[in-house]
């Protein structure tokens, strides 16, 4: 079953019919308000808006650690994110498609990043942060979807192999940071796939994350600096365009994720520790994310 994570203007989809809720408590506090089992088109699958239900967390207040748990906890072999973010690159306008492969975390320490810690040790390898296998999988069906707009699609470009920088937030850059990150190399920046990424990598759940952008941030004073109004606008033409590829990924199921590493990537073989040396508090808990 797939796990699906939507994030500012993805907080729900029409066409959801719902199967029934489910706990929100993990070992980590309660995982995001309005996680549920939904199902479209006869296909089931776990879905979660990020910010909570009624959108009522700040990047930075969102339990990442609890919803991953959840997500592994309930049954999800791999995850799909949706998230809206700025462009650093004039080819990546306001309504596109970018799969990102690369991440540069430039979060302030603020977020519980790691189910490791007080005396579990280990460390996860996040060269390869995302799901490559799942990337290419979703290729086909992007760029047909983007060749192919009508009333509800506007057309838009899908951009893959790409850098996101995750920021603090909730503040929108300033210049002088927007232009940074272009010199660092990323191509969009956004407040929320770190420390997801990490965690699902913990969790060894493959990890595609599906990213539409909705402004072009501030580096460029001949282009409008991002507003929350210009964004909102933005994500509601995205919203279409996210739940169309989300039906085309459910069709797809689990030949979707075959062969990606991630499951042996995580806490299963990333300990610095034997077993039996894992705290008794820790032990049931880490069970889940081994399985």
């Amino acid at each position: 079953m797939i796990g699906v994570i939507g994030g500012s203007g993805f907080e729900k989809f029409e066409e959801f019919e719902l199967i029934g809720e489910i706990s929100r408590d993990t070992p980590f506090g309660k995982a995001a308000s309005g996680f549920k089992k939904v199902k479209v088109q006869g296909i089931e699958f776990l879905f979660m808006s990020r910010h909570g239900e009624h959108h009522e967390h700040l990047p930075t207040e969102v339990n990442y650690r609890a919803n991953i748990f959840a997500m592994k906890a309930q049954g999800a072999q791999a995850l799909v994110s949706f998230s809206a973010v700025g462009s650093l690159a004039q080819a990546l306008k306001p309504g596109d498609l970018v799969v990102p492969s690369q991440y540069i975390d430039r979060t302030k320490s603020l977020r519980h990043h790691t189910f490791l810690g007080q005396g579990l040790i280990g460390h996860a390898s996040l060269a390869k942060p995302t799901c490559e296998i799942m990337a290419e999988g979703i290729r086909p069906m992007a760029q047909a979807l983007s060749a192919r707009p009508n009333e509800s699609i506007q057309p838009f470009d899908v951009h893959f192999s790409k850098t996101y920088i995750c920021i603090e937030g909730p503040n929108f850059s300033t210049k002088a940071e927007s232009l940074t990150y272009r010199q660092m190399g990323a191509d969009i920046v956004g407040m929320t796939n770190f420390p997801e990424y990490a965690l699902a990598r913990e969790a060894g759940l493959p990890y595609l994350p599906c990213c539409w952008v909705t402004d072009y941030d501030c580096w460029d004073d001949n282009i409008p600096h991002v507003t929350v109004q210009e964004v909102i606008r933005v994500m509601r033409l995205n919203n279409s365009k996210a739940f169309s590829l989300l039906k085309e990924i459910l069709r797809a199921g689990p030949a979707l994720w075959q062969g990606s590493l991630a499951p042996e990537a995580g806490l299963r073989t990333s300990l610095f520790m034997p077993l039996e040396a894992v705290p008794t508090d820790k032990r049931k808990w880490l069970d889940v994310l081994m399985r």
